[in-house]
This record gives C-alpha cells, sequence and structure tokens, in this order.
C-alpha cells in the first residue's frame, strides 16, 4: 500500500532570511497579483518567487537560479538527518477555534490505477502544464499535497500526538489568524510503519500529483533518474480522515449570462423534484440549510436577488439512480451531483462542457460574494450549498469515480515555505 519516507527537508536559515512568517506564503492558486508583489516586498526571500514566479522572460528558468542562488548563499538549507514534519494549523471556523494535526512526509507516487493513491475531483490541463514546468526548472516540490488516511482507532494520530508534546520548532501566525507549527521529528519507524497496509485519499492538490506522475515519467524517459530515486516521491501532508479538526467548506455556484433566464421558470422545472419553501430574508439561509444537512436532506438555498431565497429540498434521492445511472451510488448521492444533474443541466441548460468552462457558472466558497454579487446584478442568481462530507469523499474515491471540479475547499489551506522537497537530496 502507500509507502512513505522521512527526507531531508529544505527549509529556511532565519538567521539570513528573516522571520519565518514574512517567507511563507498561501498556496499559489488563490494568490493575486497584488498580493504576490506584497509578499516579495515584505521580504525578497518570500517562497512567492519560487512557487508563483512571474520575472523573467523564461518564468520557469527565473525560478531555477533563484533557488539555486538561495541555496548557495546559504538561505535554503536541508536537514542534517532525514526527519517527518508534525504539522498544526489552528484556525477560526464555524464561531470556534479548532485545530488540525498531520505529518509531512515523502510518499511513493502510484497510478491511480493501482488503488493506492485516489483522487477525488477532475483537474484542469492548464494548472497542471504550469506546475510540470516549475517542477522541470527547479528538481523541487514547495508545497503539499493533502491527503486523508483511514485509522479508526487513531494510532497514528496518538503518536503524532505524543511526538509533538513540546514547543514547536517553527511557530508563526498569519493574516487570517492560522497559526502555522512545525515539529521536526526523528524518531520515524512507527509513523511509516502505520501506513504499509493504508490508501492515501487526495483532498486537495490533484493537479500537483498528476503533476508529480508525470514528471517521474519524464524524468525516466529522459535518464534522469531511475526506479527508487527521489523523483518517485512527492511531498504530501496526511491527516487523519476523521479528525477532529477536519473542515470541509462548500463551495457555492452563481450563474450569469443565460439568455432565457427566468426565476419562475427554473422554480417550475423544480417543482417535480424538490419541495420549495420561499423566504424574504437571508438571514437563515445558512440555519435552514444546516437543519436539512443534519438530517441528511439534499437542499439548495436558491438566491434571486433582494433577499428573496427558496429552499430546495429533494424530495427522493432514489431519482438520481435514473439519472446517473453509471455512476455509484456514492456519486449519485452527492449534494453537487443532484444540484448539477437536476437543476443545472435538466432545468437551466447548463451542461457538463459549460460548467467546466465557467461560461455561465462561477465558483465562490464566500457566502456573502454569493449574495452581494447577485444582489449588484453581476450574477443572475446562486445556489448556497451545505459542504460535502468527508465520508463522501472517501465512498467516491474508493469507488474509483471523481466529484464535479469545486466539490470541497479543505480549510484552513496549508501554508507553502515551511518545509520544502529538494529531489536533488536522495
Amino acid at each position: 500500500m502507500a509507502e512513505i519516507k522521512p527526507f531531508k527537508g529544505m527549509r529556511y536559515n532565519t538567521f539570513l532570511a528573516g522571520k519565518i512568517g514574512e517567507l511563507c506564503c498561501p498556496p499559489y492558486d488563490i494568490i493575486s497579483e497584488e498580493e504576490r508583489l506584497g509578499y516579495i516586498a515584505e521580504n525578497e526571500y518570500n517562497v512567492i518567487r519560487l512557487e508563483l514566479p512571474k520575472e523573467g522572460g523564461d518564468v520557469y528558468k527565473t525560478a531555477g537560479e533563484v533557488l539555486d542562488m538561495w541555496r548557495n548563499t546559504g538561505v535554503l538549507v536541508h536537514e542534517i538527518k532525514p526527519a517527518v514534519y508534525i504539522y498544526e494549523e489552528e484556525f477560526n471556523a464555524y464561531n470556534k477555534r479548532s485545530s488540525v494535526k498531520g505529518i509531512i512526509v515523502r510518499v511513493k507516487v502510484e497510478e491511480f490505477s493501482k488503488g493506492v493513491i485516489l483522487p477525488h475531483e477532475f483537474t484542469l490541463s492548464k494548472a497542471k502544464a504550469d506546475r510540470f514546468n516549475l517542477m522541470k526548472a527547479t528538481n523541487c516540490n514547495f508545497s503539499q499535497i493533502y491527503a486523508l488516511y483511514m485509522d479508526e482507532e487513531h494510532t497514528t494520530l496518538k503518536t503524532i500526538d505524543r511526538l509533538s508534546d513540546r514547543k514547536p520548532d517553527q511557530k508563526f501566525t498569519d493574516s487570517d489568524h492560522v497559526t502555522h507549527k512545525l515539529w521536526i521529528i526523528t524518531e520515524i519507524e512507527k509513523l511509516v510503519n502505520d501506513f504499509a497496509d493504508r490508501k492515501l485519499y487526495i483532498a486537495d492538490g490533484h493537479h500537483r500529483y498528476e503533476t508529480a506522475l508525470n514528471y517521474r515519467n519524464y524524468c525516466r524517459e529522459n535518464g534522469i533518474s531511475k526506479e527508487g530515486d527521489p523523483q518517485d516521491y512527492q511531498m504530501m501532508y496526511l491527516v487523519d480522515m476523521q479528525h477532529p479538526g477536519l473542515v470541509v467548506f462548500p463551495t457555492h455556484r452563481m450563474v450569469r449570462d443565460l439568455e432565457s433566464f427566468d426565476k419562475d421558470e427554473v422554480l417550475k422545472g423544480c417543482e417535480e423534484y424538490f419541495d420549495i419553501k420561499k423566504f424574504t430574508s437571508v438571514g437563515n439561509i445558512n440555519s435552514e440549510l444546516a437543519k436539512q444537512y443534519k438530517q441528511g436532506k439534499k437542499a439548495f438555498g436558491f438566491y434571486c436577488g433582494k433577499g428573496e431565497w427558496y429552499l430546495l429540498v429533494l424530495k427522493d434521492i432514489e431519482v438520481m439512480a435514473d439519472v446517473l445511472p453509471d455512476l455509484s451510488e456514492a456519486s449519485q448521492q452527492l449534494d453537487v451531483s443532484v444540484l448539477h444533474s437536476l437543476i443545472l443541466e435538466k432545468t437551466m441548460g447548463i451542461d457538463k462542457e459549460n460548467m467546466a468552462n465557467q461560461i455561465n457558472l462561477t465558483y465562490t466558497k464566500f457566502f456573502e460574494e454569493a449574495i452581494m454579487k447577485v444582489d449588484k446584478g453581476e450574477f443572475q442568481c446562486s445556489f448556497i450549498l451545505n459542504p460535502t462530507r468527508v465520508t463522501e469523499i472517501r465512498d467516491v474515491a474508493a469507488a474509483g469515480e471523481k466529484m464535479p471540479q469545486k466539490s470541497t475547499y479543505f480549510y484552513p489551506k496549508m501554508i507553502t515555505g515551511m518545509v520544502m522537497n529538494d529531489l536533488n537530496e536522495s
């Protein structure tokens, strides 16, 4: 099953580079150009220059040159001994302070067909090409893939808690009030052995995982590496699937530019499958959806502007077996499958290709944005969703299937820059 290894992580020498909080950044794909420039202005050694390069005629070549310079001048240094890195995030979610803790390790990449590492979402080609070019130029992972594992007895988490029962080796709190902690652990044998009979379920980082497979193959085909070399491994963050601090936020859908959009026609089309209730204030959307969520119902908030919204509750889940007969029950019963199939496609005429290309559909994790942009007239309506359950992610992946894009949003995102995986190091 999953093969994990310790590694000589590449980390910042903060005596030369500055405070760790000034050197890290959020995931590259959620950073605006203004934010990118702001990180560099605060500290020229910020990892954003490696993870999201924009300077020079060949941005990937520039990233490689910057990386070489920082290694040569001691800004970036490697661990003396192979280690496992315990990483914890403390954060605010749903009006309380929570935390999630796991381990950062090297994981041997395997084709999805082997059933060892399983995806749950579809990916976009453009993003994979960008990450592949960066790996070719740097031979590094600057950020981790986020994966989940099953451990009914929480044996690994108990070991992690024991090993991190001391002051962290690195710690800082970012502008979103997320506190990041890192422990460097060399007592590794038990943690490595724990994963010998486990599968891993990718939570976040599908593009980077598929890129790692492509890069491994590229290196072998071009004589850069052979089987068992570091290029066979990818840096991953592994978390207990039943960790009490695990949080998944919903991703809401906003509809724009439909030529024949008519609120009443949409509602009429929904009557066959949904119980419908009208509300005149958005203040109770989330609470009403939460009630349905607790009952295991499939429900959505259909927002039309000026405070007016409709609660849509699916009458009978069995209809999905007829609508998506070629998919497993796990995929059929996802909230996003119900919304996409019965409402967006069947009622509003937004097909799968349209969704993939975001012609009439835009996604947001922010409830406020889904409401505000309809009120401003930028969108015709929005659909407010409940979060996908972690067990649903597991079941879809186990069935060998993938969810529609933007089905999950694991919160908080992992920080980039506390530890990196230099594939030049064995």
